[in-house]
C-alpha cells in the first residue's frame, strides 16, 4: 500500500476538485490509500458523497486553509502546525504518508516543506521538477520555479537530482544530462553555467552522462532526458509550453470547423486529431517534484481539473514506487565521494 497525504483546501477549487480526482487515482493504482487534510465544513460533504474514496481515505479536520495570495513568511507563521498544508506535509515527516500533494500556493508549499521536512544532505536549496513531453517521449526539466537564480553548485544538485529522478522514473540506467545555455559552445553562457558544465565534466559520475549545453528547441526535440536550469527561465519555459499548447490547439479547432470541408476531413483524420490532442494536453503532465527534500511533495497547478490533480496525485505515487528518494541519496553520496579537490575548495569559496 502506499499512504499519499492529500491538502484538500488547495487549489483554485478545493475539495470539489481534489477529491473527486482521487477516485480517478484509486480505479488505477488499486494499492493507493489517502490520507485527507482540510476544514471539515468543506470536505465532509464532498467526501460523504464519495462512498468509495471514503472506504479507502482517512480525513484530519484543520482549522487553517492556506490562502493562494497569501506571503509564504506569512502563511509559514499562521499555518504552522493547524493548517491543512502543513499537516499534509507532516504526514510525510512521520511517516503516516509516502508522499504529499498539494495545488495551494507554491511559495507557501515550498517553504513550509523546507522548514518541515529540511533539505537532504549537501542540498542547499530544492527545486521543482516537471516532466516535459518531447518528440522521443518525456524529459525531466528542473528547476521551474523554485528559486530565482542558482550558482554553479547549485545547477550540479539539480543535475544530480534530476538525473536520479530520471533513472527511477524512466529507468534510465544513465539518464543524459544537459545545461540550458544561450548556444552550445562551451565559451557561451554566464560563468555560472559554464562552471557548472566543468564541475559535472570532472566527477564523471557513472550515474548520469552530462552531455554538455543545450538551447531552448532542444526541450521539445528530447535531446538529453535531464534538462537543468536555474527557476526563472524555467518557470518561463515551461509556461510558455503550456500556452503555446493550448494556442495551437484553439488553431486547430478553428480551422476544422470553418467550411464543410474542413469540418469533413477531421472526421475521416479523427483518429490522428484525439492522438494529437492526447499529446497537447497539458493535465496529463500536470505536477511537480520538489527535489531535494527529506521527503516526497509534489505541486500541482492551481487551476487544475479533477484529470489534472490525478495527474499530480500518480506522479507522487510513481515517485515512492520507483524509490526515486534511495536513488538521489546514493548519487549524492558517489558525487560527493568523487569530488576532486579543486571543486571543494571551489565550494567552500562560493559559500
Amino acid at each position: 500500500m502506499i499512504r499519499i497525504s492529500i491538502d484538500a483546501m488547495g487549489g483554485d477549487h478545493g475539495p470539489e476538485v481534489t477529491l473527486p480526482s482521487l477516485l480517478r487515482v484509486a480505479e488505477r493504482r488499486p494499492d493507493a490509500r489517502f490520507v485527507i487534510f482540510g476544514r471539515e465544513d468543506a470536505v465532509r460533504p464532498v467526501l460523504d458523497g464519495l462512498p468509495r474514496l471514503k472506504d479507502i481515505s482517512e480525513f484530519t479536520h484543520c482549522d487553517v486553509a492556506v490562502r493562494m495570495d497569501d506571503k509564504p513568511s506569512q502563511a509559514l507563521r499562521q499555518g504552522r502546525w493547524k493548517s491543512s498544508m502543513w499537516k499534509a506535509i507532516e504526514a510525510v515527516k512521520t511517516g503516516d504518508a509516502d508522499a504529499c500533494i498539494s495545488a495551494g500556493n507554491t511559495g507557501a508549499l515550498m517553504a513550509m516543506s523546507k522548514f518541515c521536512l529540511r533539505t537532504m544532505a549537501d542540498i542547499e536549496r530544492p527545486a521543482i521538477a516537471a516532466i516535459w513531453p518531447t518528440i522521443r517521449g518525456e524529459s525531466i526539466v528542473l528547476d521551474v520555479g523554485a528559486t530565482i537564480g542558482a550558482d554553479a553548485q547549485q545547477l550540479v544538485d539539480f543535475s544530480i537530482l534530476g538525473a536520479a529522478m530520471a533513472n527511477a522514473l524512466f529507468d534510465i540506467e544513465r539518464p543524459t544530462v544537459g545545461l540550458l545555455n544561450v548556444g552550445v559552445e562551451e565559451i557561451k553562457g554566464q560563468e555560472e553555467v559554464r562552471e557548472a558544465g566543468r564541475m559535472l565534466r570532472e566527477a564523471a559520475l557513472d550515474t548520469m552522462h552530462y552531455q554538455g549545453f543545450v538551447e531552448g528547441d532542444d526541450i521539445g526535440k528530447g535531446t538529453v532526458d535531464v534538462v537543468v536550469t536555474e527557476g526563472f527561465s524555467g518557470n518561463i519555459a515551461l509556461k510558455s509550453a503550456e500556452g503555446t499548447a493550448r494556442q495551437i490547439g484553439e488553431y486547430l479547432r478553428e480551422a476544422m470547423s470553418r467550411t464543410l470541408m474542413a469540418r469533413m476531413g477531421y472526421i475521416l483524420a479523427r483518429g490522428a486529431f484525439e492522438r494529437l490532442r492526447e499529446k497537447m494536453d497539458v493535465r496529463k503532465t500536470n505536477g511537480g517534484v520538489f527535489l531535494g527534500l527529506k521527503g516526497i511533495v509534489v505541486k500541482s497547478h492551481g487551476g487544475a481539473d479533477e484529470e489534472g490533480f490525478a495527474a499530480a496525485v500518480e506522479l507522487g505515487y510513481e515517485m515512492v514506487k520507483s524509490g526515486v528518494f534511495d536513488k538521489t541519496r546514493t548519487t549524492l553520496d558517489l558525487f560527493h565521494a568523487r569530488k576532486p579537490a579543486g571543486m571543494a575548495g571551489q565550494m567552500a569559496s562560493n559559500a
